[in-house]
């Protein structure tokens, strides 16, 4: 029965692609194939047989060593990158992609900007980053179009000579592999110096883009100026869109009929594109008239057709119980950490939302809704039946790294109490993509903030010194007063949020960790964002909480200067915010680089003592870093000294200060750990009081 299910599957598919073959280029005059891989309109080779200059493609023959010429296909616009496989169904496309490599002891990067403001990008569930080498430090971050950056991840491969084997996902090899972030077109790749650690190697390093799964079944040994296949993901913009030949005979927004059916999808900010499928039991092309083909009227290809559909459904349907039955063992494991976890004061505030909830609250999801993109998902404005606005985070792709990035989240955010963390209401565990519930933080983040996106309301000293103090004290928290040490991992300015009043809200704990009493570090492979990763984490991949402070510290001197975490409008040596600032120190220039609003309304001591102290957090060496609640205490004696002329005077009378917020950190710590809660006034800019949970 097997047997003959299969072979009415074949049969189906023969006759089927004996029907639609005939439809997946706009005329007959266009060229249907190159070499072995079929080119279906969008894409086409010559004038009038592809939609748009992005999907023109040029076939070329190449002589191998006999004098043969093979014709292979290219992306013309896309610096001639080779085609391997174009998916119509999928909307994804393989191509053949450089790998990086160097073979010297100094430090290399190199810009990827072919898929820069086109309709492609690389498909984050399909590809992997990989560094190969002896203690290899790869660098990927990627790059808006304003040449700033979005999202960075360090790969560290470990020296060891054992061979690369097939499907090793990297395990036991000099060998690294982690995830990309969502709508990436633009990176910037680079590999570190670490001679001191290769022991005089000349062995070659490498840092890559692949397809994961080739990767992992026919990967062998990388090679300078090799390629690997990589996937895009493709979708036509509304201007193309609108140029589709099944577009002439439309008149509504509803882009639908009986044979085929299109949708929109977010490649990048502002950016909408569009893909089309055909309808169930049709085959074929769904950007052409008549592409999405029905069946024979001949009664014994009726048959088969109907077999090979009735197969096909049998198919599918055993596939979808075993993909429910994984996300309910999903459901399981989250709900039994859950309440493993959370407190008692916290498990009745952490709600389990409705599917239909959310999709109601943010229009089923729709694109006008987004108000923000991460390296773990897209996050949503909603509105709660009961009137509430909240802010829901959608996980990119599903995976067992995301899913447990997800699991922890709430984990951990079940358990922080605190007036200057994001708060988690809820989550939701219906759907295949995992959600999250957040409180609305209206005024967005401290990066747009500084950046200048707000001209209503300017950044002036006051309001960067309360922020600081923010964040310090939600760190200090975390690190010593909540129920176990937390380590964040990922402080940036992107991940403090700002609420109506301009209060600082710690935000996005994906990568997060708990950490035991007594335990100096974790062992982790090095996660974050370029331009803030402690260098000796990034180095050893041991962090620490002194790695939080490093982090804190490129905060500190944002808030300072207003300049980025990373710019290329800086020196290659400085395009690092905390080089940069740490040089212009040591080089007595620090009134040279500190922002207009600072310079105008600032007191000068004040000034030097918080960059003084984003110095000391910027120490190449942790242990020479101030702790968080050093950071803390340091911040507030400085807000609440008072203008003093004699330098000697001003002196005493911080230190006074100082030894006064020592002793109420003392309390607040004692308190915390006999199992009572802690009380502490943040600041005299406001005067709540902070409620530490035990």
């Amino acid at each position: 029965m097997v047997l003959f299910r299969m072979l009415v599957l074949l049969i189906t598919c023969s006759v089927l692609n004996a029907f639609t073959r005939a439809s997946i280029v706009i005329n007959s005059s266009c060229q249907e194939d190159c070499g072995n891989v079929s080119i279906p309109y969008p894409f086409g080779i010559g004038n009038g047989c592809y939609v748009d200059d992005w999907f023109e493609i040029v076939c070329r023959s190449l002589n191998d060593s006999y004098g043969l010429g093979f014709p292979k296909p290219f992306l013309k616009r896309l610096n001639y990158l080779e085609v391997l496989e174009i998916d119509i169904d999928e909307a994804r496309v393989r191509v053949n992609y450089p790998i990086f490599s160097t073979c010297t002891n100094v430090t290399n990067s190199a810009k990827n900007l072919e898929l820069e403001k086109s309709p492609f990008n690389f498909s984050p569930d399909k590809n992997s980053f990989i560094a190969m080498g002896c203690n290899n430090s790869a660098l990927m971050w990627s790059i808006f179009p304003d040449d700033s950056v979005s999202y960075g991840i360090v790969c560290h491969s470990p020296c060891d000579k054992a061979p690369f084997t097939n499907g090793s996902h990297c395990n036991a090899t000099n060998c690294c592999q982690t995830t990309i972030p969502s709508y990436l077109q633009a990176f910037s790749t680079t590999i570190e110096s670490k001679s001191s650690y290769n022991s005089g190697s000349s062995e070659c390093k490498y840092a890559f883009l692949v397809d994961q799964n080739w990767f992992e079944t026919n990967f062998t040994e990388p090679k300078s100026n090799m390629s690997v296949p990589v996937v895009l993901d493709w979708g036509l913009d509304i201007t193309t869109f609108h140029s589709l030949p099944i577009q002439k005979n439309s008149t509504a927004r509803e882009y639908k009929n009986s044979t085929y059916s299109c949708d929109t999808w977010p490649i990048l900010q502002n950016f909408i594109t569009m893909f089309c499928s055909c309808e169930s039991g049709y085959e074929g092309n769904p950007y052409l008239i008549g592409g999405c083909g029905g069946v024979s009227t001949s009664l014994g290809v009726l048959f088969l057709i109907f077999s090979g559909w009735w197969s096909y459904k049998v198919i599918k349907k055993r596939i979808k119980i075993k993909c429910n039955e994984k996300f309910f063992k999903r459901r399981l494991l989250l709900q039994q950490q859950l309440f493993t976890n959370m407190n008692r004061v916290n498990v009745e505030n952490t709600k389990l939302f409705h599917s239909k909830e959310l999709k109601k609250a943010t229009d089923r999801f729709t694109i006008d809704r987004i108000i923000g993109r991460g390296g773990q998902g897209t996050v949503y404005k909603g509105m709660l039946a009961d009137g509430r606005l909240v802010a829901i985070k959608k996980s990119n792709v599903i995976n067992e790294d995301k899913f447990q990035e997800f699991v922890n989240e709430v984990v951990i955010l079940s358990q922080i109490n605190h007036r200057n963390v994001v708060k988690l209401l809820g989550c939701c565990l219906e759907m295949e993509v995992p959600l999250l519930v957040y409180e609305f933080i209206p005024n967005g983040t401290l990066a747009q903030y500084l950046n200048g996106q707000n001209e209503e309301f300017p950044p002036t000293w006051d309001m960067r010194f309360r922020i600081a103090i923010e964040v310090a004290g939600a760190l200090f928290y975390m690190h010593s007063a909540a129920s176990s040490p937390i380590y964040h991992r990922d402080i940036k300015s992107t991940n403090i949020l700002l609420d109506e009043k301009y209060r600082a809200k710690v935000a996005d704990f994906g990568i997060s960790r708990f950490v035991a009493i007594g335990q100096t570090h974790l062992s982790t492979i090095v996660h974050g964002t370029f331009g803030y990763v402690d260098p000796e984490y990034f180095q050893s991949g041991q962090f620490t909480d002194k790695s939080d402070v490093y982090s804190f510290g490129v905060v500190l001197a944002e808030l300072l200067t207003g300049e980025k975490a990373i710019s290329s409008s800086r020196t290659r040596d400085t395009n690092s915010l905390a080089a940069f600032f740490v040089s212009s120190m040591e080089g007595n220039n620090l009134f040279d680089i500190l922002d207009n609003q600072v310079l105008k309304e600032a007191e000068k001591e004040k000034v030097i003592a918080i960059a003084n102290l984003a110095k000391r957090c910027l120490n190449l060496n942790r242990n020479e870093r101030p702790s968080m609640r050093e950071v803390a205490m340091e911040l507030e004696a400085n807000q609440m000294s008072p203008k003093i002329s004699n330098p000697q005077e001003k002196y005493r009378e911080i230190e006074y200060v100082r030894t006064e917020i020592s002793k109420q950190y003392d309390v607040v710590s004692i308190s915390t750990t006999s199992g009572m809660d802690g009380i502490l006034t943040t600041s005299s800019l406001d005067s709540q009081p902070l409620i530490l949970s035990s």
